[in-house]
């Protein structure tokens, strides 16, 4: 059976306004993108990994800790760019070269707490669903079960019920309730052919590699939390070497 290639891209822009040059701001003693490339590197799976960047510094700072990067245009680098296209855009400057990926992994440098161990994980869920029809897995936390949850829109204020509160279930129907979940952000899977035709990062049929809940660093509140999370996993590490 011929081995997957596998593609890690890691998205990184230098134009944060929250915290300036937050993805190689120093985390525990490491640029915060170092987490990132360490988990691609360090998976079973992971073929090539690529940080896609505009800034110079980055660029630099991601060289320097021995991780490719591939250029990317100013204009896919703005403050309301979405990650899709960037995304895109690093398979299609690839392909240029001859490299076609089966498998495409999102990996956000924001969220440092997700290690090689957790990305092979959620990768051997995706081997294990594909054959059933998956065409993808995002890591996700479990918020609850509910048959009443409804949400504001931010733009016209109004309230909205995410299924039909007409026939809403009973109490003690369990099983007509359904799963609330969330992305946290920090893994994606999908085959690289699903993604070219939806053009995003989860396709039709995905799977949820269920975790505990992560930080997405945004803050330095965000900082903070993950540095002790971090130190204390090294301290825990280093008592069980010795």
């Amino acid at each position: 059976m011929k081995k997957l290639e596998v593609l890690a891209i890691i998205p990184v822009r230098g134009g944060s306004k929250g915290i300036p040059d937050k993805n190689i701001k120093l985390l525990a003693g490491r640029p915060l993108v170092a987490y990132s490339i360490d988990a691609a590197k360090n998976s079973k799976y992971v073929t090539r990994t690529v940080v896609s960047t505009e800034s110079k510094k980055i660029k630099e700072t991601v060289l320097a800790l021995g991780a490719e990067v591939l250029d990317r245009p100013v204009e896919l680098a703005q403050d309301e760019t979405k990650t899709a296209p960037v995304l895109l855009h690093v398979l299609e400057q690839l392909e240029k070269q001859g490299y076609c990926p089966d498998v495409v992994v999102l990996l956000q440098a924001t969220c440092p707490l997700r290690d090689a161990r957790e990305l092979d994980k959620a990768f051997e869920l995706f081997l294990e669903k594909e054959p059933e029809g998956c065409d993808s897995v995002f890591e996700g936390v479990m918020l609850g079960t509910t048959h009443s949850k409804w949400r504001k829109d931010p733009d016209t204020g109004r309230y909205e019920c995410l299924y039909d509160y007409r026939n809403r279930p009973r109490r003690q129907d369990k099983d007509r309730h359904f799963a609330l979940l969330a992305e946290t952000g920090a893994t994606y899977i999908i085959k690289t052919s699903v993604m070219k035709e939806v053009k995003d990062f989860i396709g039709k049929t995905p799977e949820v590699y269920f975790t505990d809940a992560k930080i997405d660093i945004d803050t330095e509140a965000d900082f903070d939390k993950a540095a002790e999370i971090l130190n204390k996993r090294t301290q825990s590490r280093q008592a069980y070497d010795e």
